[in-house]
Formats: structure tokens, C-alpha cells, sequence
């Protein structure tokens, strides 16, 4: 294990016995309800943004006018013109922790939503195919800076019982941009002139519209705010928005007290070239090796090719009418929405280690029956074969989003200490975007090669990602994110840091001490 790091060690668990003390709804503490509440469209709502550009990109290939006006792509340069957007976010990703650092989660928030505002526009606007690539491009650069730091956003701002499930709301976010695209896709898609595409394309500006909106309501991350010197603000943050329960006081006291601490431990720790924490120690390495995994599970566990090529894996079976291929693309969208987000509330409540597993295990046994049934249809061409394949189809959605929609992003900021948290989820965004290029470029290419065949290869992987989760993946339920900071680094590390807790925490009450002694002379002096 010297390459990978120790067996965890989990910190102080005081915060975490103090909140699940508080039995308070978060929806009777006023500070808290709006918080959540406008973390929807700025933070939450960043995902609209993916969940739209995937659903629509499906669901243009079965648009006439789109495909008329593109000259009908064919395999490579449909592959193309949607690797662009991951192309895209690949060239962001190296400067996202330098820019999330200096600006903030907020402000970098809004860069990328203005980023992706021009880049909607000039999808929109589109005069020819390097153009739509273009816009492409664009809207893959922005996209990165703003779900790296909108889902550290919410894990830092929320209070440690709603975290987890505020975290795995995230991902399900995606579904409900995807929704309006294959919505406003079907409603288009018989139009004759170009605006069956355009209208889709102007949409997408939406989602950042929102957060340009409603930001500025939005708090910043008091992490961000500590590691900056700005201890007040942050202190200020953490009062309003956690101190509402019973033991208020003391949670936020405790809650200052540990962030504080752990940002001066990683202080020590963090090198001075920003990506050098990668390879730092045993420690390090670990983690982002899981960082770097999980991008690609989430897109090579076979929901690349639902997401993308929808159009080919039902020409497969012999399903080729464009109404009838819209109308599954958006019922499975909805259907998508429909279980991700009772599973987003349910599933972190159970361990993490639980539920990858039951993802994995699950979507292996669906992938198998999927491929036997395309087999089936290809050796017999019957029409018969073509329903269990559609019935896979939906019942797919679940297992993948038990583990990789609803606990990614939870399991990613579990994993990581503040200063390397937007590393950590940028370097899950590169392998994402990677895997996403190679999956948008080389599918469609193989799925005309080799047909249901293809299907084999995503069988033979999601074993693979069975044993990379049992083997290498630890446990991070029920703890609060300074209580995870170091739990690879061993004991002595959780030691410095608790020393340091108890010293702020020390000082804090001589402090209060003094103010109140001051105000006791005051008072018999006035008297």
C-alpha cells in the first residue's frame, strides 16, 4: 500500500455527533431553506447545462432539417462535431484550480456562464459545420469551471446532515436539462426550416442565464473565504447558515475551529506548483488515482452510448422511425428523472462502498442481457428481440444512477481537503472528457462496424470496474468533510490537526471570556 497510501483513518467525530443531534428539518430553519433554495439555479443548475447539450446532440440526429443542413454527417464527423464540447473542456481543465483559487466559487461560477452564453449564441447562429464547431468548443470550455466549482459549492455551504444528498441532487440535476432538450427537440423536429435545430441551440443559454440571475444571493464557499484571510466572512457565513439548530453556537464554534485548522495543515503540505499535490505522496496519489477512475466509470459504463447514439442502438434492433426514436429518447430522459432523484435522497444514506457495487454489479448483468438480446435480433431478424432490448434500456437507468449519477460528486468532495478539492474533481473532469471524446468519436464509427458486438466491450469493462471499486475505493459515509480531510495521511497528521482544533477553540473562549468581562465592568459602571 506504500504507492497508495495507509488503510483510512477518520478524524474527530464531535461535529458529526452534534448534527445528527439536531433533529430540526432543515426546512423550519429559515437561513437554511433559502439557501437551498437558491443553490437550485446557481449551483444545482449548472448540470441543466450538461444534461441539455447531451439530450439535445441525441436527439438532433433524428432532425431533418439538421441533418439536411450539415449534409447527414456521417460517422466520423458526427463522432466530431460531439467531441468538440469534451475537446473543449480539455483545454479548460489544466487552468480551473489556478482560476477557482483566485476568483473563488462564485465569480468563476459566472466566467463560465458567460463563457457558455456566447458559446449557445453561436450555436444558434450557426452558418456552416466549422462554425457549429465552434460553438462547440466554446461551450465544452466553460462548462468544466463551473461544475467543478458549483459542486464543490454545495458541499461546502451545506449544513453536514442535507450534504451528502444535496451533493448527489447534483448529478440528478442533469436529467432535468436533458428533459427540456429532448422536449423542445420533439416539439422542433418536423419544422422544415433551420430553426428546428436553432431553437434547441438558443435554449441552452438558459441554464447559465440562471446562475448570472440569481449569484448574487448565493454565499461563497467559507472555506474559500478562510483560505483568503477573510475569517469574519466566513465565520459570518457558517453562523447564519449553521448555527439554527440546538448546539448551534457550538457547531459553528467547532466548525471555524476545524476548517481553520485543516486549510493551515494543507497549507503545510500543498506544494507550490499547483498540480504537483497529484504525485505529492502516497496520500495524494490515492486519491486522485480515484479521482481519475471515476470519470471514466461514469462515462464507459455503456451511458455513453445511450446518451449519444440513441438513433444507432435502436436501428440495431430494427427501430428507425424518427417520431417513434424521439419518443423513447425523451420518455427514458424522463424516466431517467423519475428514479435519479428518489435515488439522489435515498442513496446516501447507505455506504458508499454499497452502493458503487450495487451500480457496477447491476449494470454488468444489464449489459450482458442487452448484448444477448441485440445478438438475438441480428442471428433471427426478430422483431421480437427488439423489446428486451428496450426493456434493458430503461431498467439500465437505475442501476447506473445508484453509484455513478447520485454519489459521484458526494464521494468526490468526501475524498479530497479543500485546497486539493477543485484538483481533485478537475482531474475527474480531464478523464471524463477524455473518455467522452474517445466515446462520441469512436461509437458511432464501431456501432457501424461491428454492430452489437460493440456491446462486448462495455460487458468485459463494467468487470473491471467491479474490482477496481472492491479493491480500491474507501468508505467515507457519515462523516463531515474536515473529519475525511486527512484520512489517508494516518494518525499522526489527525493529531496535528485536532491540537490545532482545541488551540483555536482555546482562544475562542478567552476571548469571549474577556469580551463578557468587559461587559460586566461596563455594566457596574453605568450603574
Amino acid at each position: 500500500m506504500a504507492i497508495l497510501g495507509s488503510k483510512e483513518e477518520l478524524g474527530d467525530p464531535r461535529l458529526t455527533r452534534i448534527a445528527q443531534a439536531d433533529k430540526i428539518k432543515w426546512y423550519k430553519k429559515p437561513n437554511l431553506r433559502f439557501l437551498y433554495l437558491i443553490l437550485i439555479p446557481t449551483a444545482l443548475g449548472v448540470e441543466w447545462t450538461s444534461g441539455f447539450d447531451s439530450s439535445m446532440m441525441n436527439s438532433l440526429q433524428a432532425v431533418k432539417s439538421w441533418t439536411d443542413y450539415f449534409d447527414n454527417p456521417t460517422s466520423s464527423r458526427l463522432g466530431l462535431l460531439n467531441a468538440m464540447y469534451s475537446l473543449g473542456a480539455l483545454m479548460a481543465i489544466p487552468f480551473i484550480p489556478t482560476v477557482s483559487q483566485f476568483l473563488g466559487r462564485r465569480r468563476t461560477i459566472l466566467l463560465a456562464s458567460l463563457i457558455m452564453s456566447l458559446g449557445a449564441g453561436l450555436q444558434a447562429g450557426a452558418q456552416n459545420q466549422d462554425m457549429f464547431l465552434a460553438s462547440r468548443w466554446v461551450l465544452g470550455f466553460g462548462i468544466p469551471f463551473a461544475i467543478v466549482n458549483a459542486s464543490a459549492l454545495i458541499g461546502e455551504l451545506s449544513y453536514a446532515n442535507e450534504r451528502p444528498i444535496m451533493t448527489s441532487l447534483f448529478n440528478a440535476s442533469w436529467f432535468v436539462g436533458a428533459i427540456v432538450a429532448a422536449g423542445t427537440t420533439y416539439g422542433t423536429f418536423q419544422m422544415a426550416s433551420t430553426w428546428a435545430w436553432r431553437l434547441p441551440s438558443l435554449l441552452q443559454f438558459v441554464p447559465s442565464a440562471f446562475q448570472l440571475t440569481f449569484m448574487h444571493w448565493c454565499p461563497e464557499s467559507p472555506r474559500w473565504l478562510i483560505s483568503k484571510d477573510r475569517g469574519d466572512e466566513a465565520f459570518a457565513v457558517l453562523q447564519k447558515y449553521h448555527g439554527e439548530g440546538p448546539g448551534g453556537d457550538e457547531f459553528v464554534r467547532l466548525e471555524f475551529a476545524q476548517i481553520q485548522s485543516t486549510i493551515a495543515q494543507e497549507r503545510e503540505l500543498e506544494s507550490r506548483f499547483v498540480w504537483a499535490d497529484v504525485f505529492r505522496d502516497a496520500a495524494m496519489r490515492r486519491r486522485f488515482l480515484i479521482a481519475a477512475v471515476m470519470g471514466f466509470f461514469t462515462q464507459w459504463s455503456g451511458n455513453g452510448l445511450l446518451s449519444f447514439y440513441m438513433k444507432k442502438i435502436l436501428a440495431l434492433v430494427g427501430i428507425t422511425d424518427n417520431r417513434l426514436v424521439q419518443q423513447i429518447i425523451l420518455s427514458n430522459t424522463c424516466w431517467g428523472f423519475i428514479n435519479a432523484v428518489p435515488i439522489a435522497l435515498i442513496a446516501p444514506r447507505f455506504p458508499r462502498r454499497t452502493m458503487f457495487l450495487t451500480c457496477t454489479i447491476g449494470t454488468a448483468a444489464i449489459y450482458t442481457v442487452w448484448t444477448v438480446a441485440s445478438a438475438r435480433f441480428a442471428i433471427d431478424n426478430s422483431s421480437a428481440a427488439a423489446i428486451p432490448v428496450l426493456v434493458f434500456i430503461y431498467v439500465y437507468s437505475p442501476f447506473y444512477n445508484i453509484g455513478w449519477n447520485a454519489l459521484a460528486y458526494t464521494y468526490l468532495v468526501e475524498l479530497f481537503p479543500y485546497s486539493q478539492r477543485s484538483k481533485g474533481i478537475a482531474v475527474e473532469q480531464l478523464t471524463v472528457r477524455f473518455a467522452v471524446f474517445f466515446n462520441t468519436y469512436v461509437n458511432p464509427v464501431a456501432l457501424d462496424s461491428i454492430g452489437w458486438k460493440y456491446y462486448i466491450v462495455y460487458c468485459v469493462w463494467i468487470l473491471v470496474e467491479i474490482i477496481t471499486v472492491y479493491l480500491l475505493f474507501p468508505e467515507t459515509h457519515n462523516r463531515t468533510l474536515e473529519e475525511l480531510s486527512f484520512m489517508f495521511e494516518g494518525k499522526e497528521v489527525q493529531d496535528k490537526v485536532q491540537k490545532n482544533v482545541d488551540k483555536v477553540l482555546n482562544i475562542e473562549m478567552e476571548n469571549v471570556g474577556t469580551t463578557s468581562g468587559t461587559d460586566s465592568k461596563a455594566a457596574e459602571q453605568r450603574a
